[in-house]
């Protein structure tokens, strides 16, 4: 193959990633703008270098003409959720989805590698628009929790460092972090109800404060600067106190003077 080639035809893959990157982000957004827990925590991607393409040829003895037809994850997508049960959620997402179709999905979650490594795989097939036309890719998605991609980040520097050779100290120091990470997600889901709850009290906060900030800020526009000083002044106490329902509740009252001051613009 030709070097100046390899462009040409990573190229729609790379495309394939921004969009799927950018779809499940929205993903994400959608979730929480309807006020919905959101299993989707985090979403990247990356196309496979060349140097790592290469070398996984030469492994599998790929004629490097073919490696397309072979490779499924050239693009690769990471979703990070953060618990394990958000992970079977995200997988019926991926296969009711119209713009993606499953071909086939591996459990490593259930099934963990014998090095303890453990992910939930996807092979989807995915078509991109390219200047030349609609053309059909395969890409992978690895859905894992953080913790689990703590332990297949480093996993996978130990693998490119020490390829098939890796000594056994090492080897069964990351076995027993493995276990270590099982031990922990499930920890983990048997607070999950707990820290959800955190986790909203603090977006139901910082929504609210955004509210408020917004409106003194559009008061200090129209109406008189010594009352919105003094509306300023009590929003501060309140916030001080950490009272949810109290911010909200003045919050509320906030809106009525602000719809006040609309109401009176128009006459």
């Amino acid at each position: 193959m030709e070097i100046q080639l390899w462009r040409e035809i990573l190229d729609p893959y790379a495309l394939a990633v921004e969009e799927l990157v950018v779809k499940f982000n929205h993903m994400i957004t959608e979730f929480r703008n309807a006020g919905e827990y959101s299993p989707i925590e985090q979403v990247n991607g990356r196309v496979k270098s060349i140097s790592s393409i290469l070398e996984k040829t030469q492994k599998k003895k790929i004629d490097l003409e073919d490696f397309e037809n072979y490779l499924d994850d050239i693009a690769g997508i990471r979703i990070i959720c953060q618990f394990v049960e958000d992970i079977d959620k995200v997988v019926e997402l991926v296969r009711d989805r119209n713009d993606m179709e499953v071909v086939s999905e591996k459990d490593y979650i259930s099934n963990a590698k014998a090095s303890g490594y453990r992910s939930y795989h996807m092979i989807v097939n995915y078509t991109v628009y390219t200047y030349k036309g609609p053309k059909a890719l395969k890409a992978e998605i690895q859905i894992r929790t953080l913790a689990m991609n703590f332990l297949a980040t480093i996993e996978h520097s130990l693998q490119y460092k020490y390829k098939d050779n890796m000594p056994e100290h090492v080897r069964k120091r990351l076995l027993k972090s493995a276990q270590a990470i099982v031990v922990l997600d499930d920890e983990m889901s048997k607070v999950r109800g707990e820290i959800m709850d955190a986790q909203n009290s603090f977006k139901r906060k910082a929504n609210v404060v955004a509210d408020i900030l917004t409106n003194i800020q559009n008061l200090y526009k129209v109406a008189n600067k010594r009352e919105v000083v003094k509306i300023q002044d009590e929003f501060f106490r309140i916030y001080q106190m950490d009272d949810l329902s109290q911010l909200e509740r003045f919050n509320k009252e906030l809106d009525m003077i602000s719809e006040g001051y609309r109401a009176q613009s128009l006459y």
